[in-house]
């Protein structure tokens, strides 16, 4: 049975479904779900790379960053990183390998927990982290909670809620998938009171002929995770907008399809063989966050964060291994495309949030210095 054969199996049980159901089955269908299939739709081979397919300086640095936010908290015998939606788990190797040789007080505080559903990418986890599996340093959870209430902890997510499932909204109601004959098509009905909610605060109402998402998955699983945060802080990194710039018209109808490098407006075309994501609502997952305690601080570009991480000592996590001139000319090249306009520095912006920590010692953190500092 295909996916799409078990689409209509559903909509013929139970009616037409809300498109977020649909996302939900192209994505994470235990079975025929793109995620779950296997781990070969990452990197430049694949139909995307992330940060940490480029160098693993991205690592490297946010490892640094962990390590003063570990002492922002008063360098705990403990702190539980937990890595939502780890992927192959190149990030958390990149911090767990930096850090063991370049902190060794705060990577052995550190306890790295991997959320991740798929068993595929399961698999690869235990490949990619076997040496910090069998030490225990590292292990795969079943819920986005630390695992003790009482331990600091450090949530990360990279590219992770775009890939959240979102209700799309129109001025003709709210988007849900039928079928005929088995063949998919869009209906629509009266928006829910709760997409209704959300636009009114976070969003916008969709014009005429326009669509944009209503993100609730995304809402209630900040939510969750800032309600199970007692000490710690959020890191998010994402593309996405704040409403101010919806409302000046810019990101509404965001929802695309990937595969092979190629964008496709099309989520129908092939379910379960394609990525499809929409841009993250920032201005709303902060509020989620700062409902549960948690204090935002104003949104970075990922040039500006990593910029302000890496100014200190001049890159050297990205150069500290090169020999030849031949590999600094790669390295730059690569350091580049991660923090300049033209790369995937001002495409990614980033979220930072804490919880029991002074204002004033956040304030020193690196990453959050350079955009402070006036600078472009």
């Amino acid at each position: 049975m295909t996916l799409r054969e078990k689409i209509v199996q559903e909509i013929r049980r139970q009616g037409s479904v809300p498109f977020s159901r649909y996302m939900e089955m192209c994505l994470y269908d235990s079975d025929l779900g793109y995620y779950s299939r296997n781990a070969e739709q990452f990197g430049k081979a694949g139909d995307f790379f992330t940060s940490s397919d480029i160098h693993a300086v991205f690592g490297r640095l946010l490892a640094r960053q962990f390590e003063e936010m570990w002492r922002a908290l008063g360098s705990p015998a403990e702190l539980e990183i937990l890595e939502l939606g780890p992927g192959r788990g190149l990030f958390a190797r990149d911090v767990l390998d930096w850090a063991e040789k370049k902190f060794p007080a705060f990577f052995h505080a550190v306890r790295y927990s991997l959320l991740e559903s798929s068993p595929a990418l399961q698999a690869h986890l235990r490949s990619t982290l076997s040496r910090h599996f069998a030490s225990g340093k590292a292990s795969l959870v079943g819920n986005p909670k630390p695992s003790s209430p009482d331990t600091p902890a450090l949530f990360f997510a990279n590219e992770f809620f775009d890939a959240l499932p979102v209700e799309i909204l129109s001025a003709q109601g709210e988007l849900r998938i039928s079928e005929k004959d088995a063949h998919l098509f869009e209906t629509w009905a009266p928006a829910s009171a709760e997409a209704l909610e959300f636009v009114d605060r976070y969003g916008v109402h969709p014009e005429p002929l326009e669509r944009v998402e209503a993100p609730l998955v995304s809402q209630r699983y900040m939510s969750e995770i800032a309600a199970s945060l007692r000490a710690g802080f959020l890191v998010v990194i994402d593309y996405g907008y704040t409403r101010q710039e919806q409302l000046a018209g810019r990101h509404r109808d965001t929802l695309l399809a990937y595969r092979r490098h190629s964008s496709s407006r099309d989520p129908y075309q092939a379910p379960g063989e394609q990525d499809i994501t929409a841009h993250v609502n920032f201005t709303a997952l902060a509020a989620a966050a700062e409902r549960q305690g948690v204090r935002v601080h104003p949104l970075l570009t990922q040039s500006q964060f990593l910029l302000g991480i890496g100014e200190v000592t001049q890159f050297s996590d990205a150069f500290e291994e090169c020999r030849l001139p031949q590999e600094r000319a790669k390295v730059a090249l690569q350091l580049k495309h991660l923090v300049t306009p033209a790369g995937l520095g001002e495409t990614f912006h980033v979220l930072v949030g804490s919880k029991g920590v002074p204002p004033e010692v956040v304030s020193g953190l690196s990453g959050l210095n350079f955009a402070r500092a006036g600078r472009p």
